[in-house]
């Protein structure tokens, strides 16, 4: 993640609203990828307070204005009243029920953080409006509470956090982080935040964007194994069974061993927490025996100029080593503190290659979308 700046020089940050120096209101431009501080010109339209920089106008998203679950903007030439992140909603939370509105925030902002690496990619989002069938949207639902007069028998409906043919539903009590470190901790997982769910349903819906070829799909089944392996009898044996002996050789979570399909989306998800990490690390100015991490937004650019396949393999092995390094400083930092890995994950031959694999192919669908 970039790091922002308000006219006045105050650092802010992504999720701001507000600058808390100066107390100016802003915005973030997804066009243009900044966090923008603004200035009011009247009737709900704002603009860029350096006008040297933009003279672009914009309105908040309806969002922003009514509930304050968004910060982005859109464009006063842009028809619709929502930004291109909340578009994507199908569902959101009852709002009748005051604790929602918190757990909505909360999911609002990790929605947008998965979107900001998503666009920094240059990967294609398609939404139900321009495909019903198989657009990217989002739900946001909780399980039905049992009242006083539940009977014992009726049976009650329990959210499953998924993804169906581009529609992500996430259950809102992954937004408690109570809730969520009691179900890590029953599910015996090192590693389970509400930012980690969006990044692997996601992997899901990239799947069939990313290979949408026969050869494509023989390229990964000689790295992923075949995912024409039922589905629903692999995920029942992994349930019953646990996870396979020495998981830890091959995959990068014991989930990812259930099915082909999810060690891809647990793989994905690792590979956006890399990029993400990795670009605050750059813009923060963190270095490591005096060396900065390389940014990965200026990889992408690189790739995308670039002829040669060959060349993401070559900036990958760069990425890696950078994330490598990284990684056992926040660890260190943390124990520093008492607390628990950062980056509770140990990266093998087979599972950088994994992570490779979709490097490769993310890298490859920059270069067509740039065309």
């Amino acid at each position: 993640m970039k790091t922002f700046r308000c006219e006045c020089g105050n650092t802010l940050y992504f999720e701001n609203s507000h600058c808390l120096a100066c107390g100016r209101k802003l915005g973030f431009a997804p066009e243009r990828m900044q966090l923008v501080s603004l200035e009011e010109l009247g009737n709900g339209i704002w603009q860029n307070a350096d006008q040297s920089v933009s003279t672009a106008t914009y309105h908040l998203c309806q969002n922003y204005q009514e509930f304050e679950v968004c910060n982005w903007l859109v464009d006063t030439a842009d028809a619709e009243s929502y930004c291109y992140a909340c578009r994507l909603n199908e569902t959101i939370p009852d709002l009748t029920k005051p604790e929602n509105h918190v757990l909505w925030q909360r999911i609002e902002r990790a929605k947008r953080r998965l979107l900001y690496t998503i666009y920094s990619l240059n990967l294609p989002v398609v939404d139900r409006a321009s495909n019903p069938e198989q657009g990217l949207c989002f739900q946001f639902l909780s399980d039905e509470t049992q009242s006083e007069f539940y009977d014992g028998v009726t049976e009650t409906k329990h959210v499953l956090t998924g993804h169906d043919n581009g529609q992500i539903t996430i259950n809102i009590a992954e937004a408690d982080p109570v809730l969520r470190t009691t179900m890590r901790e029953k599910m015996g997982e090192e590693y389970r935040t509400l930012l980690g769910h969006f990044r692997h349903e996601i992997g899901h819906y990239y799947w069939s964007q990313l290979l949408g070829t026969p050869e494509l799909l023989a390229g990964f089944r000689t790295v992923f194994g075949d995912e024409r392996t039922d589905y629903g009898v692999a995920l029942e044996q992994y349930y019953q069974a646990g996870p396979k002996a020495n998981w830890q050789e091959t995959y990068i979570s014991a989930y990812a061993c259930a099915h082909p399909w999810e060690d891809f989306a647990e793989t994905f998800a690792h590979y956006l927490h890399m990029i993400d990490t990795l670009d605050t690390a750059y813009n923060y100015g963190f270095a490591i025996s005096g060396k900065s991490p390389v940014s990965p937004a200026a990889v992408i650019k690189a790739q995308q100029l670039a002829s040669e396949p060959r060349f993401s393999y070559d900036t990958f092995d760069t990425l890696l080593h950078n994330w490598v390094n990284l990684t056992l400083v926040m660890n260190a930092l943390n124990r520093s503190m008492g607390m628990r890995d950062a980056y509770p994950f140990a990266l093998t031959s087979d599972i950088n290659n994994k992570l490779r694999f979709i490097h490769q192919h993310i890298m490859l669908c920059a270069v067509s979308s740039a065309k």
